[in-house]
């Protein structure tokens, strides 16, 4: 049997947040000016500013929605508020960044008070330019949800990385 290579896989972000799926655009994260791969590890301080983000594609036609949640929020170990909303952006022309998009709800930069926390960015394809209305709370959010409400479909590309406290340095818990 081949071995899981996918780190969206080996992390469980594909099962607990999401569903498989085959990537269709790239995706680039950018933390003060250096590029994040998946699973990086960043401290609060580093992602206090939201992330630059580019997508790709050569069609500004192609619209697409971004969402930033926490997967383990509270903690690793009970998350219950799983999935913590961070960010929504609407209306984003592919090859383009959320900064030409309709923020839905604004950047909130994570606050882990405990353990290292899953912070998953995933990237529809948008049938259409529509309304996404902000939740009325930004704990227990749905990505799934989501993209069967507003007919999303399976995500084009997604990506996450780690987030602790300042001076955390405990693994994460199952």
């Amino acid at each position: 049997m081949p071995r899981e290579t996918n780190p969206l896989a080996l992390s469980c972000v594909i099962g607990d947040i999401i569903d498989p799926f085959t990537p269709t655009t790239e995706l680039r994260v950018y933390i003060d000016g250096v590029t994040i791969l998946n699973g990086y590890r960043l401290r609060q301080s580093q992602v206090a500013s939201r992330p630059r983000v580019e997508i790709g594609g050569q069609d500004f036609r192609i619209l697409h929605t971004l969402v930033l949640v926490d997967a383990d929020s509270p903690s690793p170990g009970n998350p219950y508020f799983r999935e913590y909303l961070h960010w929504l952006v609407t209306d984003i022309p592919g090859s383009t960044n959320p900064s030409f998009g309709n923020e839905v709800v604004a950047y909130e930069a994570p606050q882990p008070s405990m353990g290292i926390h899953r912070l998953v960015m995933v990237v529809f394809r948008q049938p259409w330019r529509q309304i996404v209305l902000a939740p009325e709370w930004r704990n227990n959010f749905s990505i799934r949800q989501l993209s069967q409400v507003y007919n999303l479909g399976d995500p084009v590309a997604a990506f996450f990385y780690h987030c602790h406290r300042e001076n955390g340095t405990g693994g994460r818990r199952a």
